[in-house]
């Protein structure tokens, strides 16, 4: 499931150090949890209520960073100005898109909540070319954008007038999917001089997005009459492995391999929410989910594209006349 991190300060080196575990499977290790990750919150929320799935998923979470800044003599951030700044980006980045696709998947299937997972690269291009001033359009990313849009009414039946479709659940995966890109713009413009760590930075984000579900939660719930182990356990997993230890390895494997590469990422989460659904659920497939779904993919990579810089088109051998 698509998380941001804090942009790295200038001057700040990335640690190339060699891993232990070649990143092409770290890589693939991350598309797995993040691709169950929506599996895991539909059998949760078959227990407890959305709320308190997001609350011990990010509980589990927390505890997986702190347990790594305690190995690694990391501190938390200190600053009153970044601890704001960090409040705001909880909550974006993980508090209420947690919240919205715990919500959304009480009526609509996990393969549906992935998919809507991968609108995320869509809704930033077309905020960034409005916050951002440094992002430029070009006719292949605007083309992207409607392409990848095209995908969603596909994915949603649009043909049909959306028949069968819990619209309200719908609207919610995609206002989550639409949470992440305003996070990240807020954090890129409010977050990318500070020197604390990657880690310390994250650690401090789910903390305080625990925070905020630890005062949500009692409000909103009341105590489960029972502790169900399945779901219990789902809950354990996601916070675990799909928000902590993910956070992890995909902190590892920007440093190592570039933010482009291990974005790539946000491409295989839906094809692995939708075989698990299908598979491990018993969640229909009709033949326009996977159509749409990769015309999602096919736009929202072009909109990822980068235009030649000048210097790539002018610094070209010279023949020399003779």
């Amino acid at each position: 499931m698509t998380t941001a991190t804090p942009t790295r300060a200038p001057g700040r080196v990335p640690d190339r150090s060699r891993a232990a575990v070649d990143w092409r499977l770290r890589f693939a290790f991350l598309s797995l949890v993040w691709g169950f990750s929506f599996l895991l919150i539909k059998v949760g929320t078959q227990a407890y209520a959305p709320f308190q799935v997001t609350f011990g998923r990010l509980l589990f979470g927390t505890l997986v960073l702190a347990a790594a800044m305690a190995v690694r003599r990391e501190r938390l951030p200190r600053g009153a100005r970044t601890w704001a700044h960090l409040t705001v980006a909880a909550f974006l980045l993980n508090a209420l898109p947690f919240s919205l696709f715990a919500y959304a998947e009480l009526t609509i299937p996990s393969t549906l909540a992935g998919i809507c997972n991968a609108t995320s690269p869509l809704w930033g291009m077309t905020l960034s070319l409005v916050a951002l001033s440094e992002d430029r359009p070009t006719r292949l990313r605007v083309a992207g954008l409607g392409l990848g849009f095209l995908g969603v009414l596909t994915v949603l039946g649009a043909w049909q007038g959306f028949h069968g479709l819990d619209a309200t659940g719908t609207a919610m995966a995609l206002l989550a999917s639409l949470s992440y890109p305003v996070g990240w713009i807020y954090v890129r413009r409010t977050l990318a001089g500070t020197t604390a760590s990657h880690l310390s930075l994250t650690g401090a984000q789910l903390l305080l997005a625990t925070a905020q579900l630890a005062v949500v939660t009692p409000l909103f719930t009341t105590m489960p009459s029972g502790f169900p182990v399945l779901p219990l356990l789902a809950v354990v997993a996601l916070g675990a492995l799909g928000t902590g230890v993910a956070m992890l390895l995909q902190y590892g494997l920007v440093s190592e391999v570039g933010p482009t590469t291990a974005q790539m990422v946000t491409y295989f989460i839906p094809v692995i929410a939708t075989a698990a659904g299908v598979a491990l659920l018993g969640e229909s497939l009709a033949w326009s989910t996977p159509v749409g779904a990769a015309i999602v993919l096919a736009g929202a990579a072009l909109t990822q594209a980068r235009p030649r810089t000048r210097a790539t088109l002018t610094h070209r051998p010279r023949r020399r006349h003779t």
